[in-house]
């Protein structure tokens, strides 16, 4: 961490700074080097979903044992720490989005939302009621001064960046939130851990949805949305009946395996009618889209019009293609064209848009445009990074 990761003025002793804590290595190495610096650090945990009880399963995000691993870690700092209950709200805000985004016959992505509605609204209200000059997170990526205000952007440690998961942060939650860790990889921060004498030091990273631990996303929908499991056909293209499914919760559009159906070829998922409960498949070329609609679009670039030349990342394991994006006059809306296809489009995905390194904005995949995007003129082309 660079002197000037921060971006606060003065001596660190002048600041306080909010870590938001999961128990895990990162942020609790984000708390231990701020520490370190000689920032005043108070510790918060947000209690969202204990799996951890009810699955009797360690290790995930925000269940008990990470409240506990937050807490030993506090204590090892000498800091202050706070556990808040927002588990009615992220209940609300969080899983019930999930499960009716399956129902729909989308893939949400539930990791944005918590952050969107959870870490970088509530949990950042909290902080500033608390007095302080910034929230810090453990999330790889970075927070760098622009010529026109704070700019995210990827972390250095490309195969460990998050910013596909932060594209939803305002520009003004941007100018509190801080992510100290953007400059390391994770072999780093774990060398971190160690060197620090944390406890968590050799903890495991969580790899499952934190209220999904045992990986079944799909009993959790049909428990809260029971018409996601029932029982429906699997079509082609035409219509033409090719086999049954048991619920469309147990299917995203990319998808081939699972299908329970013999072809002559292989064949793909290319679509979801819930009001039908059917499944449309075909075959992998039908994948091949380059138009598409996203809403709720969240825009960090420079101010635009018309259209602009962009990366666009539609799933966060998938590098960025190149791509133009037309706005749509207030109505939180755009088209985006890729250059050439990128696999799935699945909705209830985020589309995530870079210029290089930075993050320009980003929003949700909403369904594949049927007509080509109003003619616009395109502006001064950005970098495809």
């Amino acid at each position: 961490m660079s002197p000037d990761d921060l971006d606060l003025p003065g001596c660190p002793a002048d600041h306080r700074v909010v870590v938001a804590m999961s128990g895990g290595v990162d942020s609790s190495v984000t708390a231990a080097l701020l520490v370190e610096r000689g920032f005043e650090v108070v510790g918060i945990t947000l209690q969202l979903y204990d799996y951890g009880r009810a699955a009797g399963r360690k290790g995930a995000c925000c269940a008990g044992q990470d409240i506990y691993d937050a807490t030993r870690v506090a204590e090892s700092l000498g800091i202050p720490h706070y556990v808040l209950d927002y588990e009615r709200r992220f209940h609300a805000e969080v899983i019930e989005d999930f499960v009716d985004g399956y129902a729909r016959g989308e893939t949400p992505v539930p990791c944005i939302r918590c952050n969107q509605r959870v870490k970088f609204r509530d949990l950042l209200e909290a902080a500033q009621d608390l007095g302080a000059s910034a929230l810090a997170t453990g999330h790889y990526a970075r927070r760098i001064r622009g010529p026109d205000g704070p700019e995210l952007h990827r972390a250095r440690d490309t195969g460990r960046d998050q910013s596909y998961f932060l594209f939803a942060t305002t520009r003004a939650e941007l100018d509190f939130v801080r992510f100290p860790l953007g400059g390391l990889g994770k072999d780093d921060t774990r060398g971190e851990a160690r060197r620090l004498g944390l406890p968590v030091a050799g903890k495991a990273d969580s790899q499952d949805i934190c209220f999904v631990p045992d990986g079944s996303y799909a009993r959790l929908v049909e428990r809260l949305r029971p018409t996601a499991g029932e029982p429906g056909e699997i079509v082609d293209r035409t219509g033409r009946v090719l086999g049954r499914h048991n619920g469309i919760a147990h299917f995203t559009v990319g998808q081939r395996k699972g299908l329970g159906i013999a072809a002559g070829e292989p064949l793909f998922v290319l679509g979801i009618d819930p009001q039908q409960r059917r499944v449309i498949v075909g075959p992998r070329a039908a994948l091949a889209e380059t138009r598409l609609t996203i809403g709720e679009l969240n825009w960090l670039g420079p101010p635009a019009r018309g259209a602009v030349r962009v990366a666009a990342k539609l799933r966060s394991a998938q590098p960025p293609v190149p791509a133009r994006l037309y706005f749509q006059d207030d109505t939180g809306e755009a088209d985006l064209v890729l250059d050439t296809p990128a696999g799935p489009v699945a909705p209830g995905q985020a589309a995530v848009l870079y210029d290089g390194d930075r993050v320009l904005g980003g929003g949700w995949i909403r369904r594949p445009a049927l007509t080509g995007p109003r003619p616009s003129p395109i502006s001064e082309p950005l970098a495809a990074g």
